[in-house]
């Protein structure tokens, strides 16, 4: 799979549209008035939410998208478009006289504490309006699917018409649905329930075999050509009608670490939409959905994960270009990471190498490593140097699972490397003084930290190759 051609997608979104808030701040007492905790605020954050956050996931990946909802004349509205324009979103709202939906969040450490919600009801009259707005938008955008987010706040008050509407026009129709009711989803392309969700509509499930044979018949009696069910810790499992009948495919999870499941289901969907509508098939698409799953439970809050994100997921590190990794170091602390560099030559991997990465990982949460090209491994170490090619060294560096990045540079020194990729901490051996570690002044400067780490005694490249040409047998 080329992933680049995901850019080649278009995606029409439309449904609740939100806006998130977060507030971040610590808390280091109970309140005396009652069993509460006092939070003190210290950020305050705004985000996309609902298919708002859907269209973001869409733009994120490179797809071209529009998204259409409805918002009221307030200034969450005017902070809601300009994120999305941000975001590279192209919009159209209809201005209601309820307020914009909007989802309040105050957290400490990363832990919500409450969310409050504001919301309205629309009226009939945004309903009309949003009609004939999706009649031009569907025509105007050229888009080949189309996503409804259903978030159950009344925006869209008859989805068997925009479904009727875009399948008259060939548009492949995805929906992430809500409710009990999941009737009024007749005639999509596929949906996207997640397992409760599916559990609710078709009644509980005794077994596995169970579940196939309720997916079959809500497929048979919805009309659908296909339904993804998203099952947490399990995994996807896709249930499509083909040429020979109906298939299941199991996708076991590609989540590493779950912090927050908010917004994955807004990820999964547009992840499919964006890779449909781009030309892959069905099961790629749900493939690349359930990757792209995975990086967001990893991160805070309504998230999307970045192309450069995916391919490292996807593909092997080779492919990763050095433009790639700094993008996803960004990505990183973005999400309050701290990303650790290190650097060497790193020939003949041993016991004091892994010791000393496997620290160094310690020391934050992404690990990236600067390797020398065989040119300065020569320059470095001499002309017999190195026994490794650069290509069996980066092999071996990304095969350890506390390396996260392996970048190779040309030059002697890791300096432009390091002002480049901007890390929070850098590391080197207990052999060097903090002064003479290249890149320290840089580093200190941007308000990061240098660290030294112990090395194991005894044990060098330099010494196994000798012991190697002392006792060739």
């Amino acid at each position: 799979m080329n992933l680049d051609l995901l850019k080649d997608g278009n995606v029409l979104v439309i449904g609740d549209v939100v806006l998130d808030k977060y507030i971040h701040g610590n808390v280091s007492r109970v309140s005396p008035e009652a069993p509460v905790p006092v939070l003190k605020p210290q950020s305050e954050e705004m985000r996309l939410g609902g298919a708002a956050n859907v269209a973001s996931n869409v733009s994120s990946l490179g797809s071209k998208v529009f998204l259409q909802g409805v918002v009221g004349k307030d200034d969450n509205a005017k902070e809601l478009k300009a994120l999305a324009k941000d975001k590279k979103i192209k919009s159209s709202f209809v201005a209601s006289l309820s307020p914009t939906i909007s989802k309040l969040r105050l957290l400490a450490s990363k832990q919500q504490l409450i969310r409050i919600d504001s919301e309205e009801e629309f009226s009939d009259q945004d309903w009309k309006s949003t009609k004939i707005n999706f009649n031009k938008n569907i025509s105007s955008t050229k888009a080949t699917a189309l996503i409804i987010s259903d978030y159950g706040k009344g925006t869209l008050k008859d989805i068997p018409y925009l479904i009727k509407e875009a399948k008259k026009k060939g548009v492949f129709v995805l929906v992430d649905p809500k409710g009990q009711d999941f009737s009024k989803y007749k005639g999509a392309s596929i949906i996207t329930p997640n397992y409760s969700e599916f559990v609710t509509a078709v009644g509980k499930v005794s077994s596995d075999s169970d579940l196939t044979k309720k997916a079959k018949k809500l497929l048979s009696d919805l009309k659908l050509q296909a339904l993804l069910i998203t099952r947490g810790s399990e995994g996807m499992t896709l249930i499509q009608k083909n040429k020979s009948g109906i298939k299941r495919d199991d996708f076991p999870t590609e989540a590493q670490d779950v912090f927050d499941v908010s917004g994955a289901g807004d990820t999964v969907i547009a992840s499919l939409a964006s890779a449909i509508s781009s030309g892959f098939d069905l099961a790629n698409s749900v493939k690349l959905a359930n990757i792209a799953a995975g990086i967001v439970v990893g991160k805070s809050g309504t998230a999307t994960p970045t192309l450069s994100e995916l391919k490292n997921s996807f593909y092997s590190q080779d492919n990763l270009s050095k433009a790639e990794v700094k993008k996803l170091c960004q990505q990183s602390q973005k999400d309050s990471m701290k990303v650790v560099f290190t650097n060497g030559c790193f020939d003949v991997l041993h016991a004091g190498h892994v010791t000393y990465l496997q620290a160094a990982k310690k020391l934050g949460d992404k690990l990236v490593v600067g390797l020398n090209s065989d040119s300065s491994v020569k320059k470095l170490k001499g002309k017999q140097r190195p026994i490794n090619s650069l290509e069996e060294r980066m092999t071996i560096l990304k095969a350890l699972g506390c390396v996260d990045w392996v970048v190779p540079f040309t030059e002697e020194t890791p300096l432009n490397l390091i002002k480049y990729l901007k890390p929070n901490v850098l590391v080197k051996g207990a052999d060097y003084k903090t002064e003479d570690i290249v890149g320290s002044n840089f580093v200190l400067k941007n308000k990061g930290e240098v660290k030294t780490i112990p090395l194991v005694e005894g044990l060098s490249t330099t010494k196994k190759i000798q012991k190697i040409k002392n006792d060739p047998s």
